[in-house]
């Protein structure tokens, strides 16, 4: 197995929850789009922002996996963003316009993508350290938990309560 196949397994997982929630979804179309959805204390997310972040998400972290991999061994390799960048931000409110249809679209062929690249690497791929602007050092595989994997697995939870009546 590879040295990232677990965390890969997880990713996919997640995705296919994910994924598995659209007919619940697009049953509920129109949506609200959420007044505040950026990351003041007050947003709210419904589905159409939900799914508008994860699509963003799976390529960009994907790409400063790949931007720490590629860096050099001599120092650690600048890499991601916080939760306030305007660029993400910006995505997230352009996308959660898109047909939900089409945003479980990206996600269903983002994930195996990421996660097919997870499986390439190997230990030494997932040791290299980038430096984050607000964790500071991390090593590729401390990436995943917070930007990818446990992040996904999170949203899982979230569009779930959504779906209830009890997130937002």
């Amino acid at each position: 197995m590879s040295a990232l196949g677990p965390e890969a397994d997880r990713l996919e997982a997640a995705a296919a929850a994910i994924v598995g929630l659209q007919a619940q979804v697009e049953a509920g179309v129109p949506w609200p789009l959420s007044d505040v959805y950026g990351p003041e204390p007050e947003a709210s997310w419904g589905p159409p922002e939900l799914l508008a972040h994860v699509e963003e998400y799976l390529p960009y972290w994907l790409g400063e996996i790949e931007r720490v991999l590629a860096g050099s061994d001599a120092a650690p390799v600048p890499f991601g963003r916080v939760a306030t960048d305007p660029v993400r931000i910006g995505v997230i409110g352009r996308d959660r316009t898109i047909p939900a249809r089409e945003l479980f679209a990206r996600i269903a062929a983002d994930a195996p993508r990421v996660a097919a690249r997870l499986r390439q690497l190997t230990d030494a791929d997932a040791a290299r350290v980038g430096l984050h602007p607000a964790r500071g050092q991390m090593t590729v595989r401390a990436m995943l938990e917070p930007f990818l994997v446990g992040h996904t697995e999170g949203h899982v939870t979230q569009l779930r309560e959504i779906l209830a009546g009890t997130g937002h």
